[in-house]
């Protein structure tokens, strides 16, 4: 009888905790949609003027909007990048070819100083 209890009270705040997180999850949505809601009406309430001195409609708005975010979004992106390139010290193709010409300079300064100590070698 008491392991039944136990199971039971187990199951019973395994089941509290999941409504809990379900619940905070459901509140971060909300808070987030309200923000969203908050953002749109900030772009639907800017006047933007087009070049023939027309106020832009709000889907033209919304496409605005959409691409300024597109811009920092591949700005940061690119910083990311950067960040990241530098981090793992990834060697640029032009460092790649730099690095192969002096690889083929010193095999022939080598092959260079071979043929003299073969020369010197049959004096």
């Amino acid at each position: 009888m008491k392991t039944r209890t136990i199971l039971e009270l187990l199951t019973l705040s395994s089941s509290i905790y999941h409504f809990a997180k379900e619940a905070q999850l459901m509140g971060r949505i909300n808070e987030l949609s309200d923000k969203g809601k908050n953002e749109i009406n900030k772009v639907a309430s800017e006047s933007h003027i087009d070049e023939d001195g027309n106020e832009l409609e709000f889907i033209d708005k919304i496409i605005l909007k959409a691409n300024q975010v597109k811009d920092e979004l591949e700005q940061k992106i690119e910083e990311q990048a950067v960040k990241i390139y530098k981090k793992m010290n990834i060697a640029h193709l032009d460092e790649i070819k730099a690095l192969n010409e002096k690889l083929k300079n010193a095999d022939r300064e080598i092959a260079l100083l071979e043929a003299r100590l073969n020369k010197l070698e049959a004096k």
